[in-house]
């Protein structure tokens, strides 16, 4: 396997294909990668990366080292640029995959473009943030092997078992967004309770995150558990709900024995698991009817409408006419074009005057309606300010690739969202001008920056700045001034996270923390695609990550031949549902079916069937790894 890229991701895959595939991996970085140990993401000052680098080599020596340090004997390739001649040294003519994690597009696109020329059969896996450009470039790269005569035979190279049925084997390219792998598990660690969800491929997976239940209360089981939560109120101390937890730590994909056990204990249960249509558009071309005029005009133009009516009942009682004609009256009174009451009854001659005062009360409403209007117009593309009564709203720090994304995933929600930014052409600003999303432009190391987000009255923060320092210095700021705010940071390095996770869940017990790492979110699914298999989406269980993936039973002797029952391995795999669409199965489900989740335990597996698996990283390793099962075997 061949890593190439120039941050964090790049050296995260690089651990997870040796520490969980066991695959020999060559890590192509830029010159400054020597030590393993990246400089910090984004362009925070030299002094402030120094003290960070220093803080995370002592974290480093406390908990036995990193999986990002690279292992001994481990082949690195040091070069500025994925040239053909570094490409061709790194042995990319005799790679079965090769990964391109580069945080520039066009570094990726070119070299793929090389890879693929060198190579035909090669596997690639592209980190485009542009999923437009992504499908194409998907497509012209898979064109591009079929005419070279090797189609998608990646399969034979991969170690595959020669199994031309292993489900997604043939994949030849795979385009992945590191931004849309890690926005998901984000947003649903910065709002409790919110479902965690997985749209790919057609297929809409929904899990979501349930409390212990309270002393007679039965807990709803969904249509699975798909994992319990750590014992203790918080992570386990040391660890943060980690691979290393332990028993009182998280366990991915528990029997019904330990789920029967575990009292007392949160649980991630599925809640949904069918096909998903087309995605609805996020926002309309202009701006929405109801951002035209402000709530206190819309009030004044109600009221004066209420007045009119009003004046018109009164105009009918008291003169006798005809309602309509009275309407026509009154509307001529208000408008002052009218002839003057002189010589009808008192009554007329009062609702005449009074016509005429609610008249001139509506001269300035109307005025200052169409200002608005036209003010609404001129400003569309400008960004809003937060209103002033806004509370229950959710901070958003840095609108760079990462989030741009969790920005779209908050609003596809319906959760109000504040973003701040201090460069006014960051890449999300556009994005936020679209789904009219109030935005305060500054620098947020500065007074009043936050306060002006409306941080005291806000629900969440999420600091996701390339900058660690920024995104420390903000959340240890809104802790200050909302000790009890629940804050999401967006951190470079894993065990710096676990660092300051465990120091603010210290100084702050009664507040919700979580830090997170991008790279530690996103390698999962980018090794999954480099070992031929396109994962479906990840979810977050604390401090571990869930795999969902799409297979063919045939060539996997764990699968095939065996029941849904037998096949489950707790701990490491479990069969989800299973896709009849096009063909029946001659037993018990009908053809056609589509998706069907509840498979009895005695179903039995076939060659031909496809299902949808739930995972964690090394019961997928070890199911769908090159070297989990023979070549020569089934």
């Amino acid at each position: 396997m061949v890593v190439c890229g120039d941050d964090g991701l790049a050296h995260r895959l690089a651990a997870e294909l040796r520490g969980v595939y066991r695959e020999q991996v060559t890590l192509v970085v830029p010159p400054s990668g020597r030590s393993g140990r990246q400089p910090m993401a984004g362009r925070a000052r030299a002094a402030s990366a120094a003290l960070l680098d220093r803080v995370v080599t002592a974290v480093n020596r406390g908990n036995g080292g990193s999986d990002d340090t690279l292992a001994p004997g481990e082949r690195v390739v040091e070069a500025a640029e994925p040239t053909e001649a570094v490409l061709a040294g790194a042995g990319v003519e005799r790679a079965a995959a090769l990964a391109l994690v580069y945080d520039d597009d066009e570094t990726n696109i070119r070299a793929a473009l090389t890879a693929r020329r060198l190579n035909p059969r090669l596997r690639l896996v592209l980190r485009l943030y542009n999923r437009r450009l992504g499908q194409h470039i998907e497509e012209l790269l898979d064109q591009a092997a079929e005419l070279a005569g090797e189609g998608g035979g990646t399969a034979g190279r991969g170690g595959a078992g020669g199994t031309g049925g292993a489900g997604g084997t043939d994949i030849a390219t795979t385009v992945l967004s590191d931004a849309d792998t890690a926005a998901p598990a984000l947003v649903a660690t910065a709002l409790v309770g919110t479902s965690k969800v997985v749209d790919a491929e057609g297929l809409l997976l929904r899990a979501v995150e349930r409390r212990p239940p309270g002393p007679g209360e039965v807990a709803d089981p969904g249509l699975c558990t798909l994992a319990l939560l750590s014992a203790t109120s918080n992570d386990p101390a040391g660890t943060e709900g980690s691979e290393d937890s332990g028993e009182q730590g998280p366990q991915l994909l528990p029997d019904a024995a330990a789920v029967a056990a575990a009292t007392g204990r949160g649980t991630v249960v599925l809640e949904q698991l069918s096909y998903s249509g087309p995605s609805l558009p996020t926002g309309r071309g202009g701006p929405p009817f109801a951002s035209l005029f402000s709530r206190r005009l819309r009030w004044s133009l109600a009221g004066l409408v209420a007045a009119v009516v009003a004046l018109a009942v009164a105009l009918t009682v008291v003169t006798q006419d005809n309602p309509l004609h009275a309407t026509y009256v009154t509307l001529l009174d208000l408008f002052a074009i009218n002839e003057p009451a002189h010589h009808q009854s008192t009554g007329r001659q009062v609702l005449q005057l009074l016509s005429m005062l609610v008249g001139l009360l509506l001269l300035p409403v109307l005025l200052a309606a169409v200002l608005e209007a036209l003010g609404t117009f001129r400003t569309a593309s400008a960004l809003r300010k937060p209103p002033r009564g806004l509370g229950g709203h959710v901070v958003l720090l840095g609108l760079g690739k990462i989030g741009t994304r969790v920005l779209t995933r908050l609003r596809e929600l319906h959760i109000p969202v504040v973003c701040v930014e201090a460069d006014p052409e960051a890449r999300g600003m556009a994005v936020a001008r679209r789904l009219r999303v109030p935005v305060v432009l500054g620098d947020v190391t500065q007074e009043g920056v936050l306060e002006a987000a409306k941080i005291h009255r806000a629900d969440a923060l999420l600091a996701l700045t390339s900058a660690d320092t920024t995104n420390l210095e903000a959340v240890l700021y809104a802790r200050s001034v909302r000790p009890d705010l629940r804050t999401v940071l967006r951190l470079y390095d894993d065990d710096f996270a676990k660092a300051v996770y465990r120091t603010l869940r210290t100084a702050h017990p009664s507040a919700l923390t979580r830090s997170r790492s991008v790279s530690h979110l996103a390698a999962p699914a980018f090794a999954g695609a480099m070992m031929g298999r396109q994962i479906l989406g990840a979810i977050p269980v604390e401090r571990r990550v869930l795999l969902f993936a799409a297979v063919v039973v045939g060539g996997y002797a764990q699968l095939e031949g065996r029941t849904v029952g037998e096949a489950f391995r707790a701990g490491a795999w479990r069969v989800l549902a299973l896709d009849t669409a096009g063909s029946g199965d001659g037993a018990g489900v009908p053809p056609g079916a589509g998706l069907v989740w509840d498979l009895p335990d005695t179903y039995v597996l076939r060659a031909e069937d496809r299902v949808v698996l739930a995972a964690t990283r090394r019961g997928l390793a070890e199911l769908l790894g090159r070297r989990a099962r023979p070549r020569s075997g089934s």
